[in-house]
């Protein structure tokens, strides 16, 4: 299956469901629930501590805004950790994940989005997860997309073994804690993990404020990103990928960013990608006078390295 294939394809012409991933997803939200009965503060914290160390770690600094986009660099050994901590969100290996998203961004709300509200905003949140094979394609499949990850036998591995890190917590809390850690650090903080993230990809395609005129339907959203710690200015995002900065304006809260900050502060982090918003600002001036603050203005491709202000 290569990318013709993929552009020509509609979801719902892929009604066979994944039962396996369908499986999973079930047996996560039903503990999830039950984890709401045995609750312990301990469990409570961990859970809270694996949430951010998975999504915000793992997710938003690690798969997305390194591997995906390239938006800053750092040692070898951390961007491994990184995405070691991305396989606790249950999304998937890394050349499953960031080929998927370089797919979304390349054909955003068109033909062969693997996950666009166009196609209903169930399909878009999980459905596109649950139904057919969904990019569950193997290594060898994906690699076309994603050939710096490719090339790394790292890489490979653990896309194959994404599992495994997870598995090794559960065990490692079910030793310390018990079951009612397990509930809460495994099943629980990964069904919050997972239903926050996916709604990058349906609520901030679906309602929200437009800074600019992209051609897709993303937008940007206060709540979402407080959810998903900074991934909900995505609007911002489409505009500029390869920013290592989501949330542009100083109230445009991004935990994400405050991360990368830090980590270039300790000096772990360099050449980091950030969107030169006094160019956008100049951009929509130049326009006319004629606009209103609630127009779209176009984004601009510029981008300045380590402008971390």
């Amino acid at each position: 299956m290569d990318l013709t294939d993929l552009r020509a394809a509609k979801p719902k012409d892929d009604t066979g469901i994944n039962w396996v991933t369908a499986s999973v997803m079930v047996i996560f939200h039903v503990l999830a629930v039950v984890a709401l009965f045995f609750f312990t503060w301990t469990g409570f914290f961990v859970a809270i501590f694996l949430w951010w160390l998975s999504t915000s770690v793992g997710i938003g600094m690690g798969y997305h805004r390194l591997l995906t986009h390239r938006g800053y660099k750092i040692p070898r050994w951390l961007e491994y950790c990184l995405t070691v901590c991305a396989t606790l969100a249950l999304e998937g290996g890394p050349i499953f994940w960031v080929a998927t998203h370089r797919i979304h961004h390349q054909f955003s709300d068109q033909d062969g989005d693997p996950h666009s509200p166009v196609e209903g905003t169930w399909w878009a949140h999980m459905g596109w997860i649950l139904v057919g094979k969904s990019m569950h394609h193997d290594t060898s499949t994906l690699a076309r997309y994603v050939p710096d990850l490719a090339k790394d036998k790292f890489y490979v591995w653990i896309t194959k073994y994404h599992y495994v890190p997870l598995i090794a917590v559960g065990v490692i809390l079910l030793a310390v804690g018990g079951w009612p850690i397990v509930l809460w650090g495994i099943f629980l903080r990964t069904v919050v993990g997972l239903q926050t993230t996916w709604l990058v990809n349906s609520a901030t395609h679906s309602w929200g404020t437009r800074r600019y005129k992209t051609r897709d339907l993303s937008t940007n959203s206060l709540w979402v990103a407080l959810l998903t710690w900074g991934e909900g200015w995505h609007n911002n995002h489409h505009a500029h990928p390869t920013s290592a900065r989501h949330g542009l304006k100083w109230y445009e809260i991004d935990f994400n960013w405050y991360g990368i900050w830090m980590l270039n502060k300790l000096g772990l982090a360099r050449d980091l990608r950030v969107a030169d918003v006094r160019a956008d600002e100049l951009a929509k001036k130049t326009v006319g006078s004629s606009l209103t603050t609630k127009e779209l203005i176009p984004a601009t491709p510029q981008v300045q390295p380590n402008l971390l202000t």
